[in-house]
């Protein structure tokens, strides 16, 4: 099968005239998914009602999938693409950052020092305007409200009805994984909730979690048909088993919701 042709023109927009090097040394291969990743998922039929994925949200699904799944190799081969799609430098480092949270900074560090080289070969000037907007006083208090704010009334200061073993990491879940992260500027609501979804449904063994953060999702306007699209956008980087659990995740925090 041969590449086709809006997979072509999409891929220059991407990546302009570079040639992989799978085109000669596993050019069936490359045609085929070319043509998949590149035609068959971007033009996928959508839901009545519903607009298609927008190249902005499609690329920082996939930049947040491939930290997930610590595809590092195709992160620095989409970096690139996503920048050249209309990711800012700002959106794709805060991508970056908000994973810590996520992965731990054991998986991130290799993804953060490739952004840094990327961004330093397109002459992208280091650091970036900082983006941070709570202080070492209130970042409890912020991060505790954005929790309020995706989860419900229950999380307000949940930390304090927690045995005392898990107390601590509860804390810091609000002043940490939510006061120094989802607070900052660079992402609205709804692209912070989508991108954890995605670091969450590529890493896999996280199912629990896929489903509280679907229902976070749908709690900050993204509706589950629209889940399913981000699914979509990114099976080509996470492969079937992880899609269909995150599809799965998705039923199970719309069926919570509903009741």
């Amino acid at each position: 099968m041969a590449e086709s042709q809006f997979a072509r023109e999409y891929r220059a927009k991407m990546f302009g005239n570079v040639v992989s090097q799978f085109e000669k040394t596993d050019p069936e291969f490359s045609d085929f998914f070319k043509t998949f990743a590149y035609d068959e998922v971007i033009n996928a039929p959508v839901a009545d009602g519903l607009e298609p994925i927008d190249d902005k949200t499609r690329f920082l699904a996939i930049l947040a999938t491939l930290l997930g799944c610590g595809g590092i190799d195709e992160f620095h081969i989409i970096l690139p693409a996503a920048l050249n799609m209309g990711v800012s430098p700002i959106e794709a480092k805060e991508v970056v950052y908000q994973a810590t949270a996520y992965l731990g900074i054991g998986r991130v560090l290799p993804f953060l020092k490739v952004t840094n080289a990327i961004f330093d070969m397109r002459g992208i000037e280091l650091p970036l305007k900082g983006q941070g907007t709570t202080t070492p006083e209130n970042r409890v208090e912020k991060g505790n409200q954005v929790q309020i704010d995706y989860f419900g009334e229950s999380m307000r200061e949940f930390w304090k009805n927690a045995p005392q073993g898990r107390r601590n990491i509860n804390y810091w879940l609000a002043g940490n994984c939510f006061g120094d992260y989802y607070t900052r500027g660079g992402l609205n609501d709804q692209q912070r909730e989508m991108i954890t979804f995605c670091f969450i449904a590529a890493q896999g063994g996280c199912e629990p979690q896929l489903v509280a953060h679907a229902l976070g999702n749908m709690k900050v306007g993204t509706g589950k048909e629209r889940l399913y699209q981000i699914v979509e956008q990114i099976v080509p980087y996470i492969g079937y088993p992880r899609s269909l659990n995150a599809m799965s995740a998705i039923d199970q925090a719309s069926a919570q919701l509903n009741k």
